[in-house]
């Protein structure tokens, strides 16, 4: 337990406003996304769906914090649980309305808060309160009965950004309205915290962010905001907020989904991972693509650091836990300063223990169990952010950016992309003396279990999609061998040679911006075989949990 004057006065002050109170604050303001109509009949369900979780609590020691970090957490936090909100409103809608119908099933409640609506993300979206029908594949981003004839003839271009929602005006046309607008006070809520927070921030290139991030929020313009985040490194504290990620729009893959994560920094890891950096311009040079497919040169101002994560709110909360950062997204920033690829060292770690390594010693061969190691895991996921920063942002048939040519194919692609391409860069960084921490034996190894942990987040997940593509491209290529017993092993040669053409095949697909060509190749990768199926239904009856969630807040990390 901490004893700090500091400390106390902050929990002093959750006391007198708690979280839950901020919430209800959130959800008294107006809310006027158009409510379907659905059927009332009470939940009936018995087995423990939210088992597919497993706990985790997030925490680390604040011993280096300064009294003014400190206090600022506890602004921090209230500006997440803002966003926590928001993105209740994007992906289902009034959360108190749902958990009044869910009534006293303690277990379907768990899972509604885990999925925020009640569709299993981790389960193809299927619903699991009786009367609810399907996920609209838009969310809330677009009125539920919108004809692809109404969206083609909506004649704004802002319906075509990432911080619009489209709603029907009273003659019950579409329009677009700016996020500012249609979450107004939640917005300013959170935008005054922030500007708060910056006054206690003491590293002065996180307070400027935490001020450039305030008037983003404001004005649904985050250019500058992202530019300046590109400068903050010598904090000991760190936050991503606002809206993101676009995975939660699977109609057209558009609409970003308010998130926010609160970090410590771990400034030894830090300092150890810093090095490899400086490598990224080398190593676009040496993609396996012909060279119209990499001639952009990514930013070069490249920074890679650990954190522990003490706060998931909304969109990274939702579902499968995010385990690594890499941002901005905005191509701009990528192609000018390059992206920060945060490491959550602490999440990281709980799904290795609790899922990886159970998944490994079920379906990998005793003689691969030795290379399943923590540190190969590590290294893997924070090359697969570097590789998110790699490759080909635009194409180079004049069909604008990758993201705006393949639409909603775009996100699923993207991760394979990372996936594979990060171990190759691993592999070229060994092939240089580089890299040294692990062999590629464990990194191919603890690759290959981690692509069955993954696989079993399902077709509505892009991480999903993209380990199915690499499975199958990898099996197609005799990448691996399935013993009698149903156990797997890799052949490393093979598989180096898999990667280099998995990694080639994606940058091209990526460039070329083929929509119906990508989307055929797709469809026809990502479907799950009954033997893999077989497999992940020994997993699934083995009590592996699928992924983890999260005991976390103020009460746990300020006790």
């Amino acid at each position: 337990m901490i004893n700090h004057p500091i400390i106390i006065l902050i929990i002093m002050k959750i006391k007198l406003l708690p979280l839950v109170a901020i919430v209800a604050l959130v959800a008294t303001a107006c809310d006027n996304t158009p409510k379907p109509e659905q059927p009332q009949e009470p939940v009936q369900q018995t087995t423990n769906l939210s088992d597919k979780y497993a706990e985790y609590t997030l925490t680390t020691s604040l011993d280096h914090l300064s009294e003014g970090e400190l206090e600022m957490l506890g602004l921090l936090f209230e500006a997440a649980d803002i966003m926590d909100n928001l993105f209740w409103q994007e992906n289902y809608g009034d959360k108190e309305e749902l958990m009044n119908r869910i009534g006293d099933n303690a277990d379907i409640k768990k899972l509604a808060t885990i999925a925020y609506g009640p569709w299993d993300g981790l389960d193809g979206n299927k619903p699991f309160v009786e009367g609810i029908g399907d996920k609209p594949a838009g969310a809330r981003f677009y009125p539920a009965d919108m004809t692809e004839e109404e969206w083609n003839a909506l004649d704004d271009p802002n319906k075509t950004s990432q911080y619009t929602m489209i709603v029907r005006d009273d003659d019950g046309n579409l329009k677009c309205v700016w996020y500012h607008d249609y979450f107004e006070q939640q917005i300013k809520k959170a935008a005054s915290l922030l500007d708060d927070a910056s006054e206690l921030a003491g590293d002065e290139e996180f307070a400027e962010y935490l001020r450039l991030r305030a008037k983003a929020l404001r004005t649904d313009d985050y250019l500058e905001s992202d530019m300046q985040w590109m400068d903050v490194r010598n904090n000991n504290i760190d936050m991503v907020i606002g809206p993101i990620e676009n995975y939660t729009d699977a109609r057209y893959g558009i609409k970003a989904s308010h998130e926010a994560f609160i970090l410590v920094k771990d400034q030894e890891w830090t300092k150890q991972l810093a090095r490899y950096a400086a490598f990224v311009p080398e190593l676009q040079k040496q993609l396996p693509v012909p060279a119209e497919y990499k001639k952009e040169v990514p930013g070069s101002d490249v920074d890679l650091a650990a954190y522990d994560v003490v706060y998931y709110a909304g969109d990274c909360n939702a579902n499968s836990k995010t385990i690594a950062i890499n941002l901005p997204n905005d191509e701009r920033v990528q192609l000018q300063r390059g992206t920060r690829k945060l490491q959550l060292k602490n999440a990281m770690q709980a799904k290795f223990d609790k899922i990886l390594e159970p998944i490994s010693k079920e379906l990998m061969t005793p003689e691969s169990m030795e290379h399943i190691k923590f540190d190969a895991f590590f290294a893997n996921v924070m090359f697969h952010e570097t590789a998110h920063g790699m490759g080909i942002k635009n194409t180079i048939t004049g069909k604008g950016t990758v993201r705006e040519a393949l639409g909603n194919q775009y996100n699923a692609l993207e991760e394979a992309k990372a996936d594979v391409l990060g171990l190759y860069l691993v592999t070229k960084l060994a092939e240089m003396g580089e890299y040294t921490n692990t062999t590629m034996e464990d990194n191919y190894t603890t690759f290959m279990a981690g692509i069955f942990r993954s696989v079993r987040f399902g077709a509505a997940s892009a991480h999903g999609k993209a380990n199915m593509l690499t499975f199958n491209y990898f099996q197609n290529e005799g990448a691996f061998v399935r013993n009698e017993e149903g156990k797997y092993a890799i052949d490393f040669e093979k598989m180096k040679v898999a990667v280099e053409k998995l990694a080639g095949d994606i940058l091209k697909h990526q460039g070329d911006g083929d929509y119906e060509a990508t989307k055929t190749w797709m469809g026809e990768m990502t479907v799950i075989q009954p033997t893999l199926q077989a497999d992940l239904d020994k997993v699934n009856a083995a009590g592996i949990p699928t992924d983890i969630y999260f005991n976390m807040g103020p009460q746990v990390l300020l006790k």
